[in-house]
């Protein structure tokens, strides 16, 4: 097989060039470009955002020869050619408020050159509207324009509300332009991982519409499973013989690890697409799209906001809280659902309810294990081997292996966390043994004041009662006195019961009882 697969390729023009697969989603964006001329679409990032924005510009630009064989050189006669303005805010580190206009400066220049530098001296988005009114002059034609990733530089921000609010005000008055010049433009896009409301950049472009949860682009970026097969029915079997599989198994290994995506309720089910090309580039199931980019900004939003970790997967919300991103909110979940991490898993009509959840698993182990070396005492190198050293133990039997491992996720906990702390420790117990549990079978509840934890494994079960400064033999006596331990009495395994008290004073675990 000599198939080119697009990794990290998002120029529709070199794709279809060089022979790379593409999968051809031009019927939507000519559904797209005629019904309507203004539009916002937010996805997660590595999910064919760019690559779209690309292929609009080829067949604005009038590219026909680049649509040969797909549905839009069926679809299209007439092929006009439009001046189109492409902003990529990807392409810079938004550290300080110079990088904005820098980048901002950057792309007035280029189209300056064609149109016109007249207002050169202006702000930005003065030389913005002057440009799109000289492009649509000078060419006779009304102009396209494309913005990709328009939110970088306020997710960059998230943690810093001064210089945020900088950039929000620049590109309120920037992407404000499209507003004023409305009679000099053909078509508009803007792309982004989140989409931010209320006083923030789209304030004063309200004519956008936004085709985020929107069903009939629901298919617009990602790969459904129609698609998956009709494209890459022979990577399938290929990958199936590398691992050593059949082809069903192999199939449902590739929705489990990144299919779920569902970007509206009862919309079809979106596979990631970078982590579907990787795998049929490598023949190899792997946690790609993680691997390419941690999503720092929300672990810094979650601490930020002390966040209940384990609330992240029993969360019911509305719609418009999913819709958009009130930039003073402190609830990180609409982050956490627009970059990706969460999707929709069911909807309730009567109350108008989403209920949330991770798409699929690489996505589930992926989170965990980057908020581990976040929130515990332990290095992102050595996050990985600890896991597996826990897993190794507890299959072991060694409690006071694995308890005195877990000790020191505990060790440095700051001190400015004391109002919070039995938030921090309830955080680092649910990730490890979130992380533990895709080795072992976990059952973990928490209720005010108290965790208890049931881990098993082939030869046990371990029932754990953790207290925060209480002792561990008032651990051990709650288990006893409410039976913890009953219902596993005909099992087969050996139980064994832990008790665990947390000290305010050391800041770690205090001690813990042991009963077989």
């Amino acid at each position: 097989m000599n198939r080119l697969y697009p990794v990290g390729i998002q120029n529709f023009e070199k794709i279809r060039k060089d022979g790379y697969i593409y999968v051809d989603k031009t019927a939507l964006l000519y559904q797209l470009v005629k019904t309507g001329q203004y539009y916002f679409l937010s996805r997660p990032r590595r999910f064919g955002k760019s690559l779209m924005i690309s292929t609009l510009e080829a067949y604005f630009t009038g590219k026909r020869e680049l649509f040969k064989g797909l549905d839009m050189e069926r679809l299209e006669k007439d092929w006009t050619v439009y001046p189109v303005l492409h902003m990529d805010l990807n392409t810079r580190n938004y550290f300080d408020y110079e990088s904005l206009v820098g980048i901002l400066s950057q792309n007035l220049e280029e189209w300056e050159k064609l149109y016109g530098d007249e207002k050169k001296d202006r702000v930005p988005e003065e030389r913005f509207m002057y440009v799109i009114k000289r492009a649509c002059e000078k060419t006779g034609h009304k102009v396209v324009i494309l913005i990709d990733e328009y939110d970088k530089p306020i997710l960059q921000t998230i943690s810093k509300p001064e210089l945020q609010t900088e950039y929000r005000n620049t590109l309120k008055a920037f992407y404000g332009a499209l507003k004023s010049c409305d009679g000099y433009i053909r078509f508009a896009m803007l792309t982004g991982v989140t989409k931010f409301s209320k006083v923030s950049v789209f304030s004063d472009l309200n004519n956008l519409m936004d085709i985020s949860m929107d069903r009939r682009y629901a298919e617009l970026c990602g790969i459904s499973d129609a698609e998956l097969h009709k494209y890459f029915e022979e990577d399938i079997h290929a990958l199936a013989d590398e691992l050593g599989t059949d082809y069903a198994h192999t199939c449902e290994l590739l929705k489990v690890n990144y299919d779920g995506y569902h970007f509206c309720y009862k919309s079809t089910g979106m596979y990631n697409p970078f982590s579907l090309l990787n795998t049929f580039a490598k023949r190899q199931i792997g946690s790609y799209w993680f691997e390419t980019g941690t999503p720092t900004y929300l672990v810094e939003l979650m601490k930020l906001h002390h966040y209940n970790v384990e609330e992240i997967e029993h969360i019911v919300t509305s719609g418009p809280v999913l819709d958009s991103i009130d930039a003073a909110s402190t609830d990180p979940v609409p982050v956490i659902y627009q970059s990706g991490y969460l999707t929709i898993k069911d909807y309730n009509a009567e109350f108008e309810n989403y209920t949330l959840g991770f798409p699929n698993r690489e996505v589930e182990q992926g989170f965990f294990r980057f908020l581990l070396p976040h929130y515990a005492s332990v290095s992102t190198s050595k996050s990985p081997y600890e896991i597996q050293r826990f897993v190794g133990e507890v299959r072991q039997g060694d409690v006071d292996g694995f308890l005195d491992r877990l000790r020191t996720f505990f060790d440095d906990t700051p001190y400015e966390l004391a109002r919070y702390r039995e938030v921090h420790y309830q955080n680092i117990l649910y990730i490890v043994f979130k992380l533990m549990g895709f080795h072992t079978e976990v059952e973990y509840r928490t209720a005010r004041g108290r965790v208890d934890l049931v881990l098993k494994t082939a030869d046990y079960i371990y029932v754990m009662e953790f207290k925060l400064e209480g002792t561990a033999e008032e651990a051990m006596r709650q288990i006893e006195e409410k039976g913890y331990a009953a219902p596993f009495a005909a099992d087969g395994r050996k139980v064994i019961k832990v008790g665990v008290n947390f000290s305010e004073e050391t800041r770690s675990i205090d001690k813990w009882i042991i009963k077989m």
